[in-house]
């Protein structure tokens, strides 16, 4: 997979809806009920953070769904990746990029929404080829009024700022010209996880769904 097919894959997935869910799994019992509430609400693109015993097994679960595209986050190294196929995700996201770490993504044909967090990275990956990028941690880097004066000199490329984006925030970053989708982990508390409260969350991915860009 080339850095162009991952980019163009990468956009029709930022493209299905404005938010896309950033899941901390612990408990594989949930990951199935959890990627049916969200779709139910419109949310069809969700990403597992490799962050947890249980993740990959999370995905393999949440593949299953009908409606949904599941991904893997936190992608660090070439096993990463190579896990992350074996499990089912469609695509991967990453905090950041290494040669390393692009070079197994494209030979597993795994679309890779990396993470830049400066105009001198967003670069690097421009010139690699990467037109899509995420934007992270977003708040941390100066949020909204940083990412536009990205986009400035750099409109070639498009984002998803992933990182302290909330309710509170997300319509700063989606009336970005720059920004195609966020990803949020407000979608999917864990006070809601923990109480079974998949009702709760079906409601939370509507409102999101429903955000104007």
């Amino acid at each position: 997979m080339t850095p162009q097919d991952a980019s163009r894959a990468n956009e029709a997935l930022c493209l299905l809806a404005p938010v896309i869910p950033v899941l901390v799994i612990d408990d594989v019992a949930h990951a199935r009920p959890l990627a049916e509430a969200l779709v139910a609400g419109g949310l069809p693109v969700l990403e597992v953070t490799l962050r947890t015993p249980v993740a990959l097994d999370a995905i393999r679960e949440m593949a299953k769904v009908e409606g949904g595209v599941v991904g893997a986050g936190t992608l660090l190294t070439p096993a990463d990746v190579t896990a992350a196929v074996e499990a089912g995700a469609k695509f991967g996201v990453s905090p950041g990029a290494t040669d390393t770490l692009l070079d197994a993504c494209e030979a597993a044909d795994l679309p890779l929404l990396a993470g830049a967090a400066t105009a001198s990275e967003a670069m690097a990956l421009l010139e690699r080829g990467y037109t899509v990028q995420k934007f992270f941690p977003a708040e941390a880097n100066g949020g909204a009024p940083a990412l536009k004066a990205i986009g400035a000199p750099i409109p070639q490329v498009k984002f998803c700022p992933t990182g302290g984006v909330s309710m509170k925030n997300v319509n700063d970053y989606l009336s970005l010209k720059n920004v195609l989708c966020c990803g949020g982990s407000w979608v999917a508390p864990k006070e809601l996880l923990q109480a079974g409260d998949w009702d709760g969350i079906v409601a939370l991915a509507r409102e999101a769904a429903a955000l104007p860009r």
